[in-house]
């Protein structure tokens, strides 16, 4: 093995050991659960649907505290197999347990990959898989292969369906507090950390009155038939400014939907709903645009693992404006960003 592959090798196990390790602590579940849009949708889907889970065997991937699993419990389910690799499982098998279902959930440590059922196959799996950006932290393509190996025929996924969409949007202040900042810092030019800084896409919650395009699908993905190699993806985008604005940055957020039940339920982690831990992601432009009502943008993104660690992502963002008036040059770019 060359140097640079062992060096490759180890930095994508130090990477998996982090990624368990960070959600080994209570902190980051607590978060999770008290975003009532994420846990109440949730909630409603699999207990709104209980002919669909009574007497059902459900496969929760993922589990973290067991929160979907008791929900599975408690709409019916004959029993749920909860499988986690970090140490809050301890945790979850004794809040198991104090809520007297240790008898209907069973909670397995380990990888998905190495784990073996004691069932041949599940009739529902349930997985709050999503993260920034949909796909960072890449723990939908466990998800696929539990869907693959375990999932009956005719079997449930939820949630079933989820869409990426992009607007762009005006923010001159921050951008000029967090990009801007590093062309002065006391006096000294500090542009080679700018460089970096532009790189880095920004998880923020951005208001609704910032966002002056329409929106755009960029990429939709239905859980029962989507393969690993669609998660690589390269999509255009046309979007048009629905005022006379600038434009600083593009931004990208989800929609999830659970629709393959009697009582169809959806939630948007987008600015124009309500609050969710993953909030939106912003990517900044080098050029600042001015745009007129009905003028488009159009453009094209892509995006793949990261190289040396497959829970990152290497998200590109190319685009052209044209004016309509011959007053302000069209501008064109290809940028490229790490979500890490």
């Amino acid at each position: 093995m060359s140097q640079a592959n062992a060096q490759e090798q180890e930095n994508g196990l130090t990477a998996k050991v982090n990624y368990f390790d960070s959600y080994s602590h209570w902190g980051i579940h607590e978060e999770m659960l008290k975003d009532d849009v994420r846990t109440l949708s949730y909630r409603d889907a699999i207990m709104q649907n209980p002919h669909l889970f009574r007497d059902k065997v459900v496969l929760d991937v993922g589990c973290g505290t067991g929160i979907l699993s008791m929900f599975c419990a408690r709409a019916g389910a004959k029993h749920v197999y909860g499988i986690d690799m970090s140490e809050i499982i301890h945790k979850a098998r004794e809040i198991v347990h104090i809520n007297k279902l240790s008898d209907r959930i069973t909670l397995m440590k380990g990888k998905m990959e190495d784990i073996q059922l004691p069932v041949e196959k599940v009739d529902i799996i349930v997985s709050e898989w999503m993260g920034y950006f949909l796909l960072y932290e890449s723990m939908l393509d466990t998800v696929l292969l539990a869907r693959d190996r375990y999932l009956a025929p005719g079997g449930l996924m939820f949630p079933d369906r989820t869409k990426l969409l992009v607007a762009a949007i005006e923010d001159a202040e921050y951008k000029d507090e967090k990009i801007g900042f590093w062309d002065d810092v006391y006096g000294f030019d500090f542009s080679p950390i700018k460089r970096d800084v532009w790189k880095e896409p920004l998880v923020d919650n951005v208001d609704r009155i910032a966002v002056n395009t329409n929106t755009c699908e960029i990429l939709n993905i239905d859980l029962t038939t989507v393969k690993k190699e669609d998660l690589a993806f390269s999509s255009p985008f046309e979007i048009a400014a629905t005022r006379n604005d600038y434009v600083h940055a593009f931004l990208a957020w989800f929609d999830v939907e659970f629709s393959a039940c009697h009582k169809p339920l959806s939630f948007s982690t987008g600015p124009f709903s309500r609050y969710t831990h993953w909030k939106q992601v912003v990517f900044y432009t080098h050029k600042d645009l001015t745009v007129k009502t009905g003028e488009v943008i159009r453009g094209n993104i892509t995006c793949k693992p990261a190289e040396g660690n497959h829970r990152e992502l290497d998200i590109g963002i190319s685009y052209t404006f044209e004016p309509k008036d011959g007053e302000r040059e069209a501008v064109s770019e290809d940028m490229s960003y790490r979500m890490c």
